[in-house]
């Protein structure tokens, strides 16, 4: 068996999806392993490592390539994966939903594309769930970002100058994101609230010591089976846009985190609302990837507004790079790790079970998965 780890973009990704702990992990299951040149570079990782842990070191993507049965890529891959093993394995945080080129690439080129992101929420898949592993770290980031950018003490201090009143952040969205940025918050003395569309998400607010605000509202359940926030109504909405309008014009820093798996991120913070906000308040919107909490939140930019900064960096996992590449490394390597027969040394993949079927985009030449499917015939 051979493995290949590709180098990505490093104009937009600093992550790797291989470490020298886990390249010696895969040796040991029995693949073969050829990391390109250069890969670990934006996460403090370099060849001779690799090469330390067991690997070969290819000079660019073709060759690391050439007759792999598993392909490991952060990013989708750019190209046409000419030369790749037809049925090989290609699997990553593939985004589908963004980049319908990759389904298609992976179609043409006889690849099982697997996209990790789409794993199920079960509790065996928990090791692999690169979305929990990835979020943590964005939203302990986006706190920092934060109160560096902040032109205020965050916790309140008691000098024989004056009292200075702790911070107030205001984090949207109670997901893994949205806890991590709480509890950073909190541990740097401020005072933190917080909403989710889900009631259940309450417990978990107040548990870390802050305080939830949310509408109070009757019928169908505001969580998927998946455990994710669902797109709410319009008459919902607007109690919410009304409620949120209310509390933001006090709050220092407001994080956003909302997403909604496959579909644009809701709108929750308008312009109305960070005209409301002191000048000098800082908004960050992990969201604006996939199009942003905020209406004026711009990509890869800190947007002043109003007298308020709007950071919307991108790929916030990223700028923690070495942290995040070891945890996405695990996520893959326990994946990878159910698809080998120890015993045989040999790939032996199970499309019936529910992880391997819940990741699977395309499968000998076809598209496979039934959310591509029905975007497909919308």
């Amino acid at each position: 068996m051979k493995l290949c780890v590709l180098k990505e973009n490093p104009a937009v990704e600093t992550r790797v999806a291989a470490t020298p702990e886990t390249v010696g992990k895969f040796v040991q299951l029995g693949f073969t392993v050829a990391v390109v040149k250069g890969a670990g570079e934006g996460a403090a990782i370099a060849d001779d490592d690799f090469r330390g842990a067991g690997a070969a070191i290819a000079g660019h993507a073709a060759e690391a390539m050439r007759d792999a049965d598993v392909v490991l890529a952060v990013r989708a891959p750019e190209g046409d994966f000419a030369g790749c093993k037809k049925g090989a394995l290609l699997i990553g945080l593939l985004a589908p939903h963004a980049d319908a080129g990759i389904v298609k690439r992976s179609a043409a080129a006889g690849l099982t594309a697997m996209a990790m992101e789409f794993m199920p929420r079960i509790s065996r898949a928990q090791y692999m769930d690169v979305l929990s592993s990835q979020a943590n770290l964005a939203g302990y980031k986006a706190v920092v970002d934060a109160v560096a950018f902040f032109h205020r003490a965050v916790p309140m201090m008691m000098t024989a100058a004056g009292t200075i009143a702790p911070a107030r952040v205001f984090v949207m969205g109670a997901g893994v994101a949205g806890l991590q940025a709480i509890a950073t918050a909190r541990r740097l003395g401020a005072i933190v609230s917080a909403t989710d569309v889900r009631a259940a998400a309450a417990e978990q607010v107040q548990s870390l010591g802050a305080a939830f605000i949310m509408v109070e509202r009757d019928g169908a359940d505001a969580e998927t089976a998946a455990g994710y926030a669902r797109e709410m109504g319009g008459d919902y909405k607007r109690a919410q846009a009304q409620l949120i309008a209310g509390h933001i014009r006090n709050q220092d820093i407001v994080v956003c985190t909302a997403l909604i798996p496959g579909r644009p991120a809701p709108l929750l913070v308008s312009e109305e609302m960070v005209k409301s906000m002191r000048p000098g308040s800082v908004v960050v919107d992990l969201a604006v990837e996939q199009g942003g909490n905020c209406p004026l939140s711009r990509p890869g930019e800190i947007v002043t507004a109003h007298g308020v900064a709007i950071m919307g960096h991108a790929n916030v996992p990223g700028r923690l790079a070495v942290d995040a590449s070891a945890m996405l490394a695990k996520n893959l390597y326990n994946f990878v790790a159910t698809l080998v027969d120890a015993g045989q040394g040999e790939l032996s993949v199970d499309y019936d079970d529910e992880l391997v079927r819940g990741v699977t985009l395309t499968r000998a030449g076809k598209i496979i998965h039934p959310q591509l499917l029905e975007a497909r015939d919308d």
